[in-house]
């Protein structure tokens, strides 16, 4: 099954992409919303440390096998407030 690549803010990197692949959590990935799958990329990828980065992306494969719709405890994607805004230009 295809990956829907696309969320309200970021796309869909490979690294998370090929976990979900490998896991077989392709339909439950597709059946987020926009926004869903959005603060499930901008959580694997806004860490600084690649170590951090691999924890989050095992982290997410947990959460979401388990039925979580949103990574818990994460103030949520910065890139969607207007506030935060020039902190990512």
């Amino acid at each position: 099954m295809e990956l829907t690549r696309t969320t309200a803010f970021h796309d869909l990197n490979e690294p998370l992409a090929a976990k979900l692949r490998s896991t077989g959590l392709a339909d439950t990935w597709n059946d987020l919303t926009d926004i869903q799958r959005n603060e499930w990329v901008c959580y694997t990828t806004n860490a600084k440390k690649q170590k951090t980065i691999d924890k989050r992306l095992d982290r997410a494969i947990e959460d979401l096998s388990a039925g979580k719709k949103t990574p818990c405890c994460w103030p949520g994607c910065p890139h969607r407030r207007p506030k935060a805004a020039k902190w990512f230009k």
